[in-house]
């Protein structure tokens, strides 16, 4: 066999993940970077820790290459640099699988997103073998390897990590090469590869936060729509500061305030700190260390809303649309079918919804990013179409 045909054999990567190559300096790193930019892809993982935290918290950077599977230790590590500029290169396809929380904590960590991206667990939806599979479940279905699960609770910021744990790790992305070879030549055969990869783009865009500020974050609170102005400047700007607080301390946000606190705090809308201390389950270290706080965005709401008025929440959809929304979730189904692709894929509720929502007052309604593309003339122009009858009926 030679070096060319040996290349992204999964059997070989899988021995190499028994023993794999540990990076712990820049410089070494740097070495290693200069020259996978010199090769089609790579594939990537990341094994991080967030449990008392708000950010991920990285605790290994695993890639396979050609060859060799690596485990790049940013405990150790002071310069990213080279590992930023080979996730820039736009000549070198990033391999992940079900990547959205590596995807983050890359970003977070080091300001990069990988780009070009290609999920396996994405692909694998489009090429038929099914939704949200697991990566278990991807390489049985594509290389007939059961793996295990041993390590997926394991403490990565120790060190050193247990041979365990290092195999593990590796194995992640010693598969992916050989199964994304498998996956693109089947796309490419179904004429969806350009549909993957713009669902890739459209995934590696959805982890860059919109509002660090969290002052839209309010607007999640659907079944609090229709309360008051003034109470909505008070949950917008409570939501607001729980979220720059949080990110300040690099606690959760549950650490600080549930948000069922906060819909209780609205709802009792307490003027003074003994009031506050009986908001139900409330601890009492967060009336005594935020009390001021919380209580001067209540006092402050109508200021608030006069000065910065809060956009509105959207309101939940009426009773009526109930069977409206089965006839459009049937056509999605019916596409789907004839396409051989998840339904999952094709049309996702919170699209819809938003597509029902984009109704104008005058009538009309709006294909939302997430239904372009691909998704348009597929399933978006009979969606549309079929909403247009809805109107005329009525």
């Amino acid at each position: 066999m030679t070096e060319k045909s040996r290349a992204w054999d999964w059997q070989e990567l899988e021995r190499s993940a028994a023993t794999p190559c540990w990076i712990r300096d820049s410089e070494t790193l740097a070495q290693h970077c200069e020259r996978w930019r010199q090769l089609p892809m790579v594939a990537l993982d990341t094994e991080f820790m967030r449990v008392d935290t708000f950010y991920p918290r990285p605790g290994l950077i695993q890639l396979a290459d050609e060859h060799n599977c690596y485990l790049i230790d940013p405990l150790c590590i002071e310069d990213f640099s080279a590992f930023v500029e080979l996730m820039a290169d736009g000549s070198v396809l990033k391999l992940i699988h079900a990547g959205s929380e590596d995807l983050e904590l890359l970003l977070n960590s080091y300001g990069v997103l990988p780009e070009p991206l290609f999920d396996t667990q994405v692909a694998a939806a489009f090429a038929g073998w099914g939704f949200s599979m697991g990566l278990q479940r991807l390489v049985d279905h594509a290389l007939g390897v059961q793996l295990g699960k041993g390590e997926t609770t394991s403490d990565w910021m120790q060190r050193p990590l247990t041979p365990e744990q290092e195999h593990y790790a590796a194995l992640d992305v010693a598969y992916l090469p050989a199964i994304a070879m498998e996956l693109q030549e089947q796309l490419r055969n179904l004429g969806r590869l350009d549909w993957v990869m713009e669902e890739c783009s459209v995934l590696r865009l959805s982890v860059i936060d919109t509002d660090p500020q969290g002052l839209s974050y309010y607007q999640r609170f659907s079944q609090v729509w229709n309360i008051s102005e003034v109470k909505r400047a008070a949950l917008r700007d409570l939501t607001a500061w729980r979220e720059q607080a949080c990110r300040a301390q690099d606690v959760p946000r549950n650490r600080l305030l549930r948000n069922q606190h906060l819909l209780s705090i609205i709802e009792r809308w307490p003027q003074t700190t003994e009031a506050l201390g009986r908001v139900p389950e409330l601890r009492r270290k967060v009336v005594k260390d935020h009390g001021e706080t919380i209580l001067n965005c209540i006092r402050n709401a109508q200021h608030s809303a006069a000065e910065v008025p809060p956009e509105p929440i959207q309101r939940p959809l009426h009773y009526a649309w109930n069977k409206r929304i089965k006839v459009l979730k049937a056509i999605g189904r019916q596409i789907a079918e004839e396409q051989g692709i998840a339904v999952e894929v094709l049309l996702r509720k919170r699209d819809l919804d938003a597509l029902i929502q984009s109704r104008s007052s005058v009538g009309g309604y709006t294909l939302p990013p997430t239904l372009q593309g691909w998704r348009k003339p597929l399933v978006g122009e009979a969606l549309l179409e079929q909403l247009q009858q809805f109107e005329q009926e009525n």
